[in-house]
Parts: structure tokens; sequence; C-alpha cells
């Protein structure tokens, strides 16, 4: 039975009863691949553009029955624009809902892409989970640890398919580069680096002003605080505590996928420093930025094992290549992993590519890339719904313990930063070691009814 406070969001549903009652699989063996998968996405800012674009391309490709049947926001007019945009990729009318919980209450709708912000990724995919949906959620998929173990939690309690939104996981170059990276192309790795490098410029100042009409702020807000509205607290949430990581979380959960993938780590670091500076913000642009926009941060295993990732938000170089050197790599903001081994170095300078240099001299090995560094978008969502065909997590990319294990490692970057030393971390109990401090931001304080459940 779903978490009362979820309970107590639905009652005022004609449909509560059958929204708190644990539904079949979508997918259970009595059905066919004939049977359609009817996917609403939820939340339909910026990344929902590329998840409308993708579930339409399957859906017009046919062979895996995907359906999509709807989209989902508390903002009138971004439901509005996205009707515009289904119309003009598909041709096609789409259902549209106002309220999250309809979603829930639809026994039609199989499952839910989320691209809702980071503060209600983790209560989304719970309640997904709970309505018996499967989910494909955005990275991180978590705005803090506690909620991403519950979201597991949640996904292996109702045996659903959950797919994190790290889609270099379904790119068929890196998936090469990694398996090399596993068989010994560069030696043993004794040092692994990530790198996001993207120009910010001038966020803007919080500014309050009326809520817009058509826009239902208490829900937006969800499970975070109720801020004073302004564009601010609207568009650049990822540079707030409340609703974002900053750029650590927003893209460097990319990066630290990466890292963890190709060094092979399914558990969490036990020490780990952070230090940065937010002063192109605060000193120059005087903008309400709250996260750093220089950061550094360190991560270290009890077997030794040390990684590092840093953010930039202003002019820099590039580490993990560059345009000049290689044409497939994107300038304008230099993102990437980058591998050290005892024979060579291997880079992953973007989202679809790898290069290997080997030895002293840096002789060129085995690499791949694809012009145009595209995303694997639809790739990913395609490995997400055979997924929900097959019933096996284990044939996701990027199954949602992925996604939290590489989200915490942004969160305890932002931690270390925030208490301003490093901390001791217990990946047992995912607690810090006699830091009061630090276990403070472990979690964040409730906001009824939209509590993240401590038994899911």
């Amino acid at each position: 039975m779903p978490d009362s406070s979820r309970r107590d969001f639905l009652k005022t549903s004609a449909a509560v009863t059958a929204a708190t009652t644990l539904a079949a699989p979508a997918f259970a063996s009595s059905r066919n691949v004939n049977d359609k998968f009817r996917v609403v996405v939820v939340g339909m800012g910026g990344r929902a553009k590329s998840h409308v674009a993708s579930i339409l391309e399957l859906e017009q490709e046919g062979a895996l029955g995907v359906e999509l049947v709807g989209v989902c926001d508390c903002d009138q007019t971004k439901l509005e624009d996205a009707k515009k945009l289904v119309k003009q990729l598909s041709g096609k009318e789409i259902p549209t809902y106002d309220d999250f919980r309809k979603v829930l209450d639809d026994d039609s709708v199989d499952a839910i892409c989320l691209a809702t912000p980071n503060h209600w990724h983790s209560l989304g995919v719970i309640w997904g989970c709970q309505a018996g949906k499967d989910v494909y959620v955005e990275k991180p998929g978590s705005q803090n640890i506690f909620e991403g173990r519950q979201m597991v939690e949640a996904a292996r309690k109702y045996d659903r398919i959950v797919q994190h939104g790290t889609q270099c996981r379904s790119s068929a170059n890196i998936m090469e580069g990694i398996q090399k990276l596993h068989d010994g192309i560069i030696g043993d790795v004794y040092f692994a680096r990530g790198v996001a490098y993207k120009i910010r410029g001038d966020l803007g100042q919080h500014a309050p002003r009326p809520v817009p009409e058509g826009l239902d702020w208490d829900a937006w807000c969800g499970p975070a605080p109720v801020n004073e509205f302004s564009n601010f607290q609207h568009k650049r949430w990822h540079w707030l505590w409340d609703y974002g990581n900053g750029e650590i979380g927003n893209q460097g959960v990319h990066q630290f996928d990466v890292l963890r993938w190709g060094l092979n780590r399914d558990t969490h670091p036990t020490t780990i420093s952070s230090m940065g500076t937010n002063y192109m913000q605060e000193e120059v642009h005087n903008s309400s930025a709250e996260t750093p926009g220089v950061q550094t941060a360190t991560f270290k295993w009890p077997d030794g094992l040390f990684i590092e990732m840093e953010v930039r938000d202003w002019y820099t170089n590039a580490e993990a290549g560059f345009r000049d050197e290689y044409p497939f790599v994107q300038k304008d903001f230099p993102v990437g992993a980058i591998f050290l081994g005892t024979e060579g170095t291997m880079i992953f300078p973007d989202y679809s590519s790898y290069r290997t240099f080997l030895g002293r001299d840096r002789k060129e090995g085995p690499f791949a890339f694809e012009e145009g560094s595209p995303i694997s978008n639809t790739a990913h969502f395609r490995n997400w719904v055979e997924a929900c065909r097959s019933r096996r997590r284990e044939d996701l990319n990027a199954e949602i313990f992925e996604g939290h294990m590489s989200s915490s490692l942004c969160h305890l970057a932002n931690i270390a930063y925030r208490v301003d030393h490093t901390v001791q971390f217990d990946p047992e109990t995912e607690t810090f070691k006699d830091d009061d401090a630090a276990n403070a931001l472990l979690s964040r304080p409730e906001r009824e009814p939209f509590i993240v459940p401590k038994q899911v």
C-alpha cells in the first residue's frame, strides 16, 4: 500500500481506490509484444522536448508498440506548447494532464517519463512505482542521497523498470570504449578525472513578482520549500540548493557515471573533499545563484582508488579534447572523462566518442566517434522500452541503482563543499561518521503532502 502522504495527496481524486492499490506489472507474461506501451511525459521543460521526440520516433518505428498518450505539467503555458510540439512532430492531438495525480490515477498509462526539475525526481519515481508505472527519470535521479536510496527501494518493492537519464550508457561507441578500458587497453587505471566546463553567463537575480496565471506554484515546488516566486526561482532552479544541485549535479553526473562505469565502482567512496567559488556570479554578475560556479571535488575508496571532478562556469581551456584536434568534440562546452593508466590514457570527450593514447609518445590507439556528437537519446529510450517488455531490470543500460550511485557522487561533493571540510562516509549506512552538519544535508525538511516516505 502506498505511503499515507501519497494517499492524502490523492484523496481529492475520484480514482483514489485504484491509485492506492498496487497495480499489476505493465507487461505481465500474459501480454504480448503487440500490446501498446502507453507513455506520458511529465514536466514539459527543456529536456521534455527530447523525451517527446524520442518516444514519438519509437512510436513511428512501430516495432516496440510505444505510444505517447499524454503530456503533463502544472503550467498551462507549457502544456499548450507541448501540444503544439507533438502536433508538429507527429500530426496528432495529444491529451494533457494539469496534475500529476491524474496520471497516476489513469490505469491506461503504463509508464511515465519524468523531465521535472531535480527536486521532484525521486518522489515522482516513488509515486510512479507505487501506482504500478514503469519510469524513465532525468538525471540526477535524486535531489539528495536519502531520496535516491528510497527510489531504488521503491523500484525493487514494486518490481518496476526504472531507467536513469545518463544516456551515455546507451552510446555504442562509449560502450566499446568502456569495454576496451576493462580489457586493459591502457593497463591498470591509477587515476580518473571528470570535467564539465560550460560558460553560464549572468544567471540573473531573484526579483519577486506575482505567480503567472496558469502556473500552480505550490505543485511546482512539490517536496521543496515554497519560496517567493520569481523568474530566477522558476527558470534558474539548477543553481539553487532547494531545487537543484549546481553544475556538478546538472552536467557532472554524466561524467561521474562514465567514471564509475569505467572503474567498475558499485560502492560509495569513503573520503570526500570539495572546494569551490561562485566568484563570477557573486562578484562579477551579482546574480542570485547559490551553487558554486567553479568546484573541485576529490573522492577516495578504501582500496586507495582516487578520482577527481571539476566544473567551471567561465572562460577556460579544454582538457578532454578540443575541436582543433578532435573535430567531433563540442567546443562551446568542453566536458569529458579522462582515465590514466600504466600503459596509456583514454578520454571520453563528449557523449558518443572515445580516444586512446598509448605509451610515453602518446601513440594513437583505438578510437570511435560520430559527427555532431549525438547524445543517444532515442537509443536510451529504446533500451528502456525493451526492458519494460522483457520485465528484466538487468536489461537496462542505466538501471536506477546506477543512477543513485552516480547521483550520490554529486551530492557527496556538494555536502563536502557546504560543510567546508573533508567528510568520511559510511557506504553501508549511507551516513557520515560523527558529522552532524553533513548528516543534516542527506535529506531535506518534509513538506506535506509531498513527503518522500521513509517506508516506500
